[in-house]
C-alpha cells in the first residue's frame, strides 16, 4: 500500500497559470528567449547586478498576476488524503513560484530556491522580499547594501535542501515527477535514484522529458488534466501498490 509518494514538479505544472516553461521542445521556453548567462548567474549579478534584478522583478510582478492552476490544487488534495490515513506526500519542486502553497500545499522543498524572498551575500539572512530589488537597498538584518539578490540558485550554484531530499527519497514508495524537462541536474537523476531505491517511478507531463525512458509509466497531457485525474483514481480507486 502506498504510505509514502515523492512528487518532483517543474515549470509544466505552473504553465498553464501563466508562468513559461525554461525548456521545451518548441524552443519557446524563457531561456530560448534570454540569455540565463547574462541573468542567472553568480558572475552576471557580481558584473551588472541592475539587469539581473530587473529579470527577477519582471518575473516576481508576473508571478503576483497568477494564480494556481487544477494541476496545484490537485497536490494539495493528495498531500491531504495522504496525511488523512497516515501517510505523507514530500513535494519538491524545481519553481521558485509559491503556487503550490497558495493552492494549500503545506509542506514544499523549493530545491531552487524562492522568488519572493531575497538573500543577503554580505550576512547569508533571507527574508520575505515580494517588492523590486534595488543594488542600494539595504539588508534589514546587517543593514549594508550591494549584497540583497533574489533567494534563488543560478547556474553554478548548489540546489538547496539536496541532503533532506535523498532521505525523502530513500523513504518513499512511489516517485513521481510532473512537468519536468529531465534537462536539469541534479533533479533529472533523482529518477534513476528512486530506481536504484525500488520505487515505481512515473512521469506526468505535456511531452516526453529528455529521461523518459527511465520511467515505468508515463502520461501526457496538460497537467492541469493529467494531474487531477491522477489524484482522484489514487484517492477515490484505492491505494494498492503495483510492485515491480
Amino acid at each position: 500500500m502506498l504510505k509514502h509518494i515523492f512528487v518532483l514538479t517543474g515549470a509544466g505544472v505552473s504553465a498553464e497559470s501563466g508562468l513559461g516553461t525554461f525548456r521545451d521542445k518548441r524552443g519557446e521556453g524563457i531561456w530560448a528567449r534570454f540569455d540565463p548567462m547574462k541573468l542567472a548567474t553568480p558572475e552576471a549579478f557580481a558584473g551588472n547586478p541592475e539587469d539581473v534584478l530587473a529579470f527577477y522583478d519582471m518575473r516576481r510582478r508576473n508571478l503576483a498576476n497568477a494564480k494556481p492552476n487544477a494541476a496545484h490544487r490537485a497536490l494539495a488534495r493528495l498531500e491531504g488524503a495522504l496525511a488523512a490515513r497516515g501517510g505523507r506526500l514530500t513535494l519538491v519542486t524545481q519553481n521558485i513560484d509559491d503556487l503550490h502553497e497558495r493552492a494549500g500545499s503545506r509542506n514544499v522543498i523549493h530545491m531552487h530556491g524562492e522568488l519572493l524572498k531575497a538573500r543577503c551575500q554580505h550576512c547569508s539572512s533571507v527574508r520575505l522580499w515580494p517588492e523590486d530589488l534595488s543594488p542600494a537597498d539595504a539588508c534589514p538584518d546587517c543593514s549594508r547594501t550591494g549584497g540583497l539578490r533574489p533567494h534563488v540558485v543560478w547556474f553554478g550554484e548548489m540546489p538547496l535542501h539536496m541532503d533532506e531530499i535523498d532521505r525523502a527519497l530513500s523513504q518513499a514508495d512511489l516517485f513521481v515527477a510532473i512537468g519536468t524537462s529531465g534537462a536539469v541536474y541534479p533533479a533529472a537523476g533523482f529518477v534513476a535514484d528512486a530506481r536504484a531505491y525500488g520505487l515505481r517511478t512515473f512521469e506526468i507531463n505535456m511531452d516526453p522529458a529528455d529521461n523518459a525512458d527511465l520511467f515505468d509509466e508515463q502520461r501526457y497531457g496538460p497537467a492541469s488534466e493529467t494531474v487531477p485525474a491522477w489524484v482522484e483514481e489514487l484517492v477515490t480507486k484505492g491505494w494498492a501498490r503495483n510492485d515491480r
